[in-house]
């Protein structure tokens, strides 16, 4: 089994935060891929089901983002699971915008969900690192990463979460250099 791990925060107001990108990539396999109805689990909303022949848990916690860690290390204690079968989907700022990067292991780089989750289950876990670019000035980053996506990136916005969840299945199976390369393919005839 493996638990793929949405960041952001609960609520209405922040669903179109660029913050929110890995609940809106989990929201967009789930629906495409038939997972189980969303229920309350490990302090977040879990949906079940599999991807290719591999069961995947996803999970959204519904900690905010600063306390992320403490529902993912839940959910993989529960299935006595380890870092490398948790794979986090995450807004990323050094990558311009609508980039998808996956990498094992790293630091934080500032970013509260994923220094969370190194505290709750170690750095040895998978990211999928969805560019949202950088406004230019540190001063600019909260009200940046905080922010609605505007108007003219919806459609590059779900031209991207459409090819992370049509391609999910090179992700499931642990080929994340294919994942990447399908994905720029997709985004590229976009």
């Amino acid at each position: 089994m493996q638990i793929w791990v949405g960041l952001g925060n609960p609520g209405a107001q922040y669903a179109l935060h660029r913050h929110n990108v890995g609940f809106m990539a989990l929201d967009l396999i789930a629906a495409d891929r038939n997972f189980s109805p969303w229920k309350k689990q490990f302090q977040g909303w879990a949906s079940e089901g599999r991807i290719g022949s591999e069961k995947v848990l996803l999970l959204k916690p519904q900690t905010f983002m600063n306390n992320s860690g403490q529902s993912v290390g839940e959910a993989m204690r529960f299935y006595k699971l380890t870092p490398a079968d948790v794979t986090l989907f995450h807004d990323e700022l050094d990558l311009a915008p609508f980039r998808v990067k996956v990498k094992t292991g790293g630091g934080t780089a500032g970013h509260n969900g994923l220094r969370s989750t190194d505290q709750h289950i170690g750095p040895d876990f998978r990211r999928v690192r969805i560019g949202i670019g950088h406004p230019g000035h540190k001063d600019k980053v909260t009200g940046y990463v905080l922010g609605n996506y505007t108007k003219a990136e919806m459609d590059p916005l779900a031209d991207m979460l459409a090819a992370i969840g049509r391609e999910a299945d090179w992700l499931a199976q642990g080929d994340d250099a294919r994942f990447m390369s399908e994905i720029a393919l997709r985004l590229q005839q976009a």
